[in-house]
């Protein structure tokens, strides 16, 4: 049981860490102009600026306005993200505390309900981050494969596909954290039912003796 929540606290916190990673990162969506030899420019743009970068690597940014004139999938994906990194960061302490491993959060079963808030916890963590991708990247795919849209189109960028593996190992993670709690329970239920068989063997064979 200690192996399965360490190897649950690994796989989620790896996945939380991915996630913090992929909102500050640059390359969330990309597009190329190709010269006849070499890329003449690169244009790319995360939650919080569009960009575009030469061909010697300087890059020239410009921050998104106010948030109030944002597009409402960037709005969205924004909250998203910031709520998967919230969730994700209470989820690590409670799993701390819920793990059996460790030497805080009270009784076993007391410990175990921790345990289960923290994979519940991690799972929505998941869901908000790969809901948080998925969204930004059906804006994408949209404008790239409509042909009535003149402007800029870009492809699906690096960031997207961390917050999608971030996303799955905080749900794997979770899921793991949840079963492991179900086993426990399960595993003293059947304890609690076998000594309770035991003890009225035990009388019957007293009484049948007396």
């Amino acid at each position: 049981l200690y192996s399965t929540e360490i190897m649950a606290f690994v796989l989620t916190t790896s996945g939380w860490i991915l996630e913090s990673s992929t909102v500050s990162m640059d390359f969330w969506k990309v597009s190329s102009n190709d010269g006849s030899v070499i890329t003449t420019s690169t244009f790319w743009a995360n939650l919080w600026k569009h960009c575009v970068t030469d061909s010697t690597g300087i890059s020239n940014c410009r921050d998104f306005p106010s948030m109030l004139a944002l597009d409402g999938y960037i709005q969205a994906c924004r909250g998203l993200m910031i709520a998967a990194i919230c969730l994700g960061l209470f989820g690590s302490v409670f799993a701390l505390v819920g793990m059996k491993c460790t030497k805080i959060g009270g009784s076993d079963k007391n410990k175990a309900r921790i345990a289960c808030f923290a994979g519940v916890d991690f799972i929505l963590c998941g869901i908000c981050s790969l809901s948080a991708c998925s969204l930004y990247a059906h804006r994408i795919t949209t404008e790239f494969f409509d042909p009535m849209f003149m402007s800029q189109k870009y492809e699906l960028g690096a960031a997207l596909f961390i917050g999608w593996a971030g996303g799955i190992l905080c749900i794997l993670g979770g899921s793991v954290f949840c079963f492991s709690v179900a086993d426990s329970f399960s595993r003293r239920l059947v304890s609690a039912t076998y000594n309770s068989s035991s003890s009225r063997v035990q009388h019957f064979d007293k009484n049948a003796y007396v």
